[in-house]
């Protein structure tokens, strides 16, 4: 990526490790500078040459902790910062940068300077292969007995509930790990852990609906839909969404076929075992494409992030069930309740929500993108946080009303869903609004603070929803707890220059 901050070291950059390999049998320097006369190769203070090469990073810099992070980027550690530049740590080097180098506002703003800049056609084909796979259910959802029961659902739902967690927080993981890989510039590795990490999460998925038990039909769907899952991970990490679109052909088609006329269930089997190959096959493919050649690095993306990302996708994956079946618990836990007002709501607030996602993606390059702009233009740290601030509130308020209009438009074609309330309407916007700032403190490496507050919120939804619990309240108690905290720790955490690396 380009930019006066590089956010992920170009492979095959000239770094630091090449610098320290050439001066690694030099002594050690303190803080008083070795005179040129005894190590004529090295120029009276390092730094100067340094800055020089840092001229434009340090004349933009709004802070040292901006510059900080750039060496750390970088790869600079505390012990070469010692040894080739006499300073204590990198910290203590960036200060020296900052006070050396005059500042210049604004930076330079070349076409090119900006590594966030999202293709929005891209973004809509994501969000659309993220909704497309909801339709295998309409072919799907007679497979599910009602006739046994367990934790409130039939037992064949119970199990599908439970799997398609399960994948979700797995294939979360999975692909946070291989992001990490690509982002080393080791595509080769990130194949790797897909193809060895789809297949291990389809079985464990599957396991736990085969566990669970139900009918045989409704473990077949599991099964497939785990399968399908995971390769879909793996197509969107490799940036194949357009080949994801071609598999979800026969699933679309086929839902479009089941409301106008009533297939036989054979058929509705098969074209679900069309897409479930369409999609399996092509992963294969483009991950076999990237398997071959390439050495693979000693050390990969940290695994306490990885754990993070998938407890966050078993968090956000939770609250996202509880909106659709929150009625549905609500029932079984107490059947004689009377019903709940705009429970049938809830299937087009969840279309809603599911079609945002594409959106929300490009909302979250968005505020990436007025950030780095920020880093250029903001003379003060004070001023960097209002810029980051009002960014944040911007897209977070475009966002809100995207998923409000969408709703309206889905329940204006759902056939004979009310509309919406005011009390549920809250509640989805609550839960749109944690998951897009979630996403986002994700996105910058505010994994665990994150993860431990959208666990929180599931926790409370679930306790609440499996004792009777009205569902709107307990949306409106679990989501809007979790958006009350997570948005100011946005606003001060990404108000930091050192987290926009």
């Amino acid at each position: 990526m380009s930019g006066p901050l590089r956010l992920v070291p170009d492979e095959g950059t000239p770094g630091w490790a090449e610098e320290t390999m050439r001066l690694r049998t030099l002594p050690r320097r303190r803080q008083r500078p070795v005179p040129a006369a005894a190590h004529p190769e090295l120029s009276p203070d390092p730094l100067d040459e340094l800055a020089d090469r840092l001229a434009e990073l340090c004349a933009d810099a709004v802070h040292p902790y901006e510059i900080a992070a750039f060496l750390e980027s970088d790869g600079l550690t505390d012990e070469q910062a010692a040894l080739v530049y006499g300073r204590a740590d990198a910290f203590t080097l960036a200060e020296d940068l900052f006070a050396k180098v005059a500042r210049r506002y604004p930076g330079p703003a070349p076409a090119d300077a900006d590594p966030w800049r999202a293709d929005p056609w891209r973004c809509l084909l994501r969000g659309l292969v993220f909704a497309l796979p909801g339709l295998a259910y309409l072919l799907g959802a007679d497979l599910f007995s009602a006739h046994r029961q367990r934790f409130g659902l039939p037992s064949g739902m119970a199990a599908l509930a439970a799997a398609t967690l399960l994948s979700w927080a797995f294939n979360q993981a999975l692909a946070h790990r291989a992001y990490g890989w690509l982002s080393l510039a080791d595509r080769r590795s990130a194949a790797r852990t897909l193809a060895l990490g789809a297949p291990l999460g389809a079985l464990l998925a599957a396991g736990t609906g085969w566990l669970l038990g139900g009918p045989l039909a409704a473990l077949l769907f599991i099964i497939g839909q785990s399968l399908y899952l995971g390769a879909a991970t793996a197509l969107l990490v490799l940036g194949q969404e357009k080949l994801l679109l071609a598999a979800l052909a026969p699933s679309a088609t086929g839902a479009a076929l089941v409301l106008a006329v009533r297939l036989p269930a054979w058929a509705k089997a098969a074209i679900l075992l069309a897409t479930l190959v369409a999609a399996v096959g092509l992963a294969a493919w483009q991950l076999g494409r990237r398997l071959s050649g390439g050495g693979a690095r000693a050390s990969g993306p940290s695994w306490s992030a990885t754990t993070a990302s998938g407890l966050f996708g078993l968090a956000v994956g939770t609250l996202t069930m509880i909106a659709g079946l929150g009625p549905a618990l609500h029932h079984a836990v107490r059947p004689t309740a009377p019903a709940v007002p705009g429970a049938g709501a809830t299937g087009p607030a969840l279309v809603a929500l599911t079609l945002s996602l594409g959106l929300a993606e490009w909302l979250l390059y968005r505020y990436r993108s007025l950030a780095t702009r920020a880093l250029r233009s903001s003379t003060s740290s004070a001023d960097f946080r209002r810029r980051t601030a009002l960014a944040l509130a911007g897209c977070l308020l475009g966002y809100l009303l995207a998923v409000t209009a969408l709703d309206y438009a889905a329940t204006a074609v759902w056939a004979r869903a009310p509309l919406i309330g005011p009390t549920r309407l809250t509640a989805l916007l609550l839960l749109a609004a944690t998951l897009w700032t979630a996403l986002l403190l994700q996105a910058l490496s505010v994994a665990w603070r994150t993860s431990g507050l959208c666990l929180a919120a599931a926790g409370f939804e679930i306790t609440a929803a499996l004792t009777g619990g009205d569902p709107s309240s307990v949306q409106l108690y679990g989501c809007g707890a979790a958006a009350a905290l997570l948005v100011p720790l946005a606003v001060v955490v990404l108000g930091r220059t050192t987290r926009h690396r």
